[in-house]
């Protein structure tokens, strides 16, 4: 299904997103060393329940995942790069952190992750991979245009990848979203320009570069969510929801709170 969103729908989208960022900035300065991912998992929930917002995520249970979810929030730790559900795991001091998070407020869904280092110490390889795929995304986001095709998208964020020197795997990667958090046109992460589905405006995406520093082969773990990377490597993740309008596309999920 893939769904053309009316101007109140679009209002709402930009309240859900504005949430979702909100929630991630304050979830990124709660995330300090010591921090237990169970506390994060806790503190989304709250925040969620206490802006009137659903969870998509913890009666989620797709075919890929051991479901349901069950939890607020992925975060995923160093090796773990998707779907990495919430554990009884302490933070260290330089800790590669991805928050991933979904909500439906209104009856409209918004999807972003971010990918930051816990503490002090700030391992340039990873610094080089975070600030990759939030290139990666820049270059999506500026691709996505009425009348450009989605592979037009996956080209721009492939490209970048590719030329940072990261493998790519294409068995994830960004989706339509709207009424629910997963929908078509499926967004892969490498592609060809000129192909595939024509943005309209309305089109809601959320675009996510993400990659692991030697390997595009992903595992499960033990706990049937968790996507880590094969090699035991390090991993990132960024993504933003947008909106395709008449001329750039909108980013619907950046903050409004005070850094």
């Amino acid at each position: 299904m893939i769904e053309i969103l009316s101007p109140t729908e679009l209002d709402r989208a930009k309240e859900a997103g504005a949430l979702v960022a909100n929630i991630l900035q304050t979830l990124k300065r709660r995330a300090t060393v010591g921090t237990n991912l169970l506390d994060i998992d806790r503190w989304a929930k709250s925040m969620i329940l206490e802006a009137g917002a659903v969870s998509c995520y913890v009666d989620y249970a797709p075919s890929f995942g051991r479901g349901p979810f069950g939890h607020y929030i992925c975060t995923g730790v160093n090796d773990a790069v998707l779907h990495g559900l919430p554990r009884n795991y302490a933070l260290a001091d330089g800790d590669l952190l991805t928050l991933d998070l979904a909500v439906l407020k209104d009856g409209i869904a918004a999807d972003s992750a971010i990918s930051f280092i816990v503490g002090e110490s700030k391992p340039s390889e990873s610094v080089a991979m975070i600030e990759a795929t939030e290139r990666a995304l820049r270059a999506g986001i500026a691709a996505a245009r009425p009348g450009a095709r989605i592979g037009d998208i996956s080209y721009a964020i492939g490209s970048v990848l590719s030329d940072a020197g990261y493998p790519v795997n294409t068995e994830f990667g960004g989706h339509g979203i709207g009424s629910t958090m997963h929908q078509d046109p499926h967004v892969p992460n490498m592609g060809r320009p000129g192909r595939g589905y024509k943005l309209r405006p309305g089109l809601l995406l959320a675009l996510e570069p993400w990659v692991m520093a030697d390997t595009a082969q992903l595992v499960t773990d033990a706990d049937g969510w968790t996507l880590r990377s094969a090699t035991g490597c390090r991993t990132a993740h960024s993504e933003h929801t947008v909106a395709i309008t008449d001329g750039e596309a909108e980013i619907l999920t950046l903050p409004t709170l005070a850094s």
